[in-house]
C-alpha cells in the first residue's frame, strides 16, 4: 500500500470516528419530536428567528413530521433523517457529526422503525416524566431489542408535575429489563425543575429559562455549599437520592450500556432547553462509532474498506413540489463520492451516484461525500429497495431487513374505476417502500390486493397517499383474516381446496396462507404434519 493510499485510509477511518448515528424512539407525545427539534438548536443547525425557532438560512422544513397527515395526527408517521456537526459549546469548533434517525411515534408503525434502527448505531428513548413506560413505549423497546442496541434514556417534561424520579427508575428496571445508571439526577420536583446533577464528577448545573424556549437555556455551574445555600429543601434531597444511588452502585457500565443491559438516564425538558445539552454531550460520549458490519457470511468489512452501503429506507413524494422517489442509503464502509459508479447488489448492475442528496426535514442538498454512518439520498432510484446493498470493488451483500408478521388485513378497491392506473401504481409504490405489505391473487392481480399491515393505522397511511398523491380513492373492505404463515408451492395446492384459509403471494414470490384463527392453524399443523406452515420470522438482519 502506498503513502498515498494509507493516508487515504486512516483519513476515511478518522472520518467515521468522528460520526454518531443514532434514532430516537418514543410513545406518542412524550416529546420526541421537540426534543429532534432541539437537538438541531444546540448543533447550530437551527437559529432564532422572529421568535420562533425557525431552520438554518431560513429554511421552512426543519421539523421532521413532514407529512400532511403527520400534522393532523400530531404523531410522527414516516422517519427523517436530519445531520449537523457538534461541538461541545457554543461557538466551538465542531468535533463529531450527529446523524438523527427520527422514528414513527406510534407502534402500528414499528416495522418502520425496526427499519429505521437497522441503519443506527444506538437510540434515545425519550419518557414523559408522568406517565413513564406506557404500552406502545413497550412495543418499540421490543424493537430496540431485536437489533440489541445501545439505549440512553432521557426522561422528558420535568418542568411539568410528574412522579418521584426513583419511582420512574424502578419502573425502567422492572418493565424493560435494563439496568438504569443516571448520568443526571434533578433538583426540584418534576414541575419545579432546577437543575441536574452530573453523577459523573458531581457538578451542579443550574438552568435559567428562556422565552418559549427559542434560544438555549442559560447554564450556571454551582459548587456545593452555594447550591445548598440557594437551592435549599430541593438540593438536600436530591443529594439525599444521589447517596442512595451510589449505595446500590447505579453507576455508569460502559460494557453493559453497549451490550444493551444497561441504560444510562438522563432528565431534563426538551421544551426548556433544560438538560438537552447535557444529553447530546452523553451521545457523542457514549454512543458507539460505526463498527464494522458483518456480510451474509458473517465477515466483517472493515470500515476503511471501499464504499459500501444498505438502503433502509424508501420513500416517495416527500415533497409536492419535487414528486420523487428516494432511497436512503446508510454507508456502512469507505469514502461515499458523488457521482462514483457503484455495484447494485441484487441485480449486479451498474448504479450511478450522482443525484446524491441529503434531507433535512422537507429540506435536501447535494451531498459530495459521505462516511460511515452516514445516510445519503440517492433521488429517483427506481430499481432500488429496502435491504438492497451497493458496493463498490469488493463484492459484498449484508442480511437483509425482515418484515413483520402483519396481523390486520384489509381488501382495496379503486372507486373509480377510471383510476385504475394510478392505484396500481400507488399500490406498488406502498408496497415497496413497506408502508403496507401487498399480497395477491396471481389470477386477479391488483384487481383486488390484500393489504397486510402490524397496525390498523398503516391503513389511514395508505388511504391517504392513494387519493392525495396517485388521485386513486380507495375503499378498504374487512376480512376474517387474523394471521398469516408462509407456505411453499405444494402447501399452497393443499391449501387453496381448504375451507378458513386464502393462498396470496406477495411481490418477491413468498407465498402467505392467511387464517381467521390460530386454532385452525394448530388444527393443520397436528393432521398434516407435513404441511409448510412457517411463522412470519426475521429473514435476516443486518449485522
Amino acid at each position: 500500500m502506498s503513502l498515498h493510499e494509507s493516508a487515504a485510509h486512516a483519513a476515511t477511518a478518522g472520518e467515521a470516528a468522528r460520526r454518531r448515528t443514532f434514532a430516537i424512539i418514543s410513545h406518542p407525545d412524550a416529546g420526541k419530536t421537540t426534543l429532534t427539534e432541539k437537538f438541531l438548536l444546540y448543533g447550530g443547525a437551527l437559529a432564532k428567528e422572529a421568535g420562533a425557532v425557525k431552520a438554518r438560512g431560513g429554511r421552512r422544513g426543519a421539523t421532521s413530521d413532514w407529512m400532511e397527515l403527520e400534522q393532523q395526527r400530531g404523531i410522527s408517521i414516516t422517519s427523517a433523517v436530519l445531520q449537523f456537526p457538534y461541538g461541545r459549546s457554543p461557538g466551538a469548533e465542531a468535533t463529531h457529526v450527529v446523524n438523527l434517525l427520527d422514528t414513527p411515534g406510534h407502534r402500528d408503525f414499528s416495522e418502520d422503525t425496526y427499519r429505521v434502527l437497522a441503519a443506527a448505531d444506538a437510540a434515545v428513548m425519550v419518557l414523559d416524566g408522568a406517565k413513564g413506560i406506557e404500552p406502545q413505549t413497550l412495543k418499540l423497546f421490543d424493537v430496540c431489542r431485536q437489533r440489541e442496541l445501545p439505549l440512553v434514556t432521557f426522561i422528558n417534561k420535568w418542568d411539568r408535575p410528574g412522579r418521584e424520579p426513583l419511582e420512574l427508575i424502578d419502573e425502567v428496571e422492572s418493565l424493560l429489563g435494563v439496568r438504569p445508571t443516571p448520568l443526571t439526577w434533578p433538583v426540584g420536583v418534576a414541575g419545579d425543575f432546577r437543575g441536574v446533577i452530573d453523577r459523573r464528577d458531581g457538578t451542579y448545573t443550574r438552568f435559567s429559562r428562556t422565552s418559549h424556549g427559542a434560544t438555549m437555556a442559560p447554564e450556571e455551574i454551582l459548587d456545593p455549599d452555594r447550591a445548598l445555600s440557594e437551592e435549599g429543601v430541593p438540593w438536600e434531597a436530591a443529594t439525599e437520592e444521589v447517596a442512595l444511588l451510589d449505595e446500590i452502585g447505579a453507576d455508569l457500565d460502559l460494557k453493559s450500556f453497549l451490550a444493551a443491559e444497561s441504560t444510562p438516564v438522563l432528565f431534563g425538558s426538551a421544551l426548556t432547553n433544560f438538560g438537552v445539552r447535557k444529553l447530546l454531550d452523553a451521545v457523542v460520549d457514549l454512543v458507539p462509532p460505526p463498527a464494522p458490519r458483518r456480510d451474509l457470511g458473517g465477515h466483517a468489512r472493515a470500515i476503511d474498506a471501499p464504499f459500501s452501503g444498505f438502503v433502509f429506507k424508501v420513500q416517495a413524494n416527500m415533497d409536492r413540489a419535487h414528486r420523487d422517489r428516494i432511497a436512503f442509503v446508510r454507508v456502512c464502509s469507505g469514502r461515499f463520492e458523488r457521482g462514483m459508479v457503484v455495484t447494485h447488489g441484487r441485480t449486479g448492475k451498474p448504479f450511478n451516484t450522482k443525484y446524491a442528496h441529503q434531507v433535512f426535514g422537507q429540506e435536501r442538498e447535494t451531498v459530495d461525500e459521505a462516511y460511515a454512518g452516514d445516510v445519503v439520498g440517492r433521488v429517483n432510484a427506481n430499481e432500488v429497495r429496502v435491504g438492497d446493498t451497493l458496493y463498490l470493488d469488493d463484492p459484498v451483500e449484508y442480511p437483509t431487513i425482515p418484515s413483520f408478521a402483519p396481523e390486520h388485513f384489509r381488501v382495496a378497491r379503486v372507486l373509480d374505476t377510471s383510476k385504475f392506473k394510478q392505484f396500481r401504481k400507488g399500490i406498488a409504490q406502498l408496497d415497496e417502500e413497506g408502508v403496507v405489505q401487498v399480497l395477491r391473487q396471481p389470477e386477479v392481480g391488483d384487481q383486488a390486493p390484500t393489504l397486510a399491515a402490524v397496525g390498523p393505522m398503516q391503513f389511514d397511511v395508505a388511504i391517504w397517499r392513494l387519493e392525495n398523491e396517485f388521485g386513486a380513492p380507495v375503499e378498504l373492505n374487512p376480512t376474517s383474516w387474523t394471521l398469516a404463515r408462509r407456505t411453499d408451492t405444494a402447501g399452497a395446492g393443499k391449501l387453496r381446496g381448504m375451507r378458513g384459509v386464502q393462498v396470496l403471494e406477495r411481490a418477491d414470490g413468498t407465498m402467505l396462507a392467511l387464517f381467521e384463527s390460530q386454532y385452525w392453524v394448530q388444527r393443520l399443523e397436528q393432521d398434516q404434519p407435513d404441511l409448510v406452515l412457517e411463522p412470519l420470522v426475521a429473514e435476516g438482519r443486518p449485522g
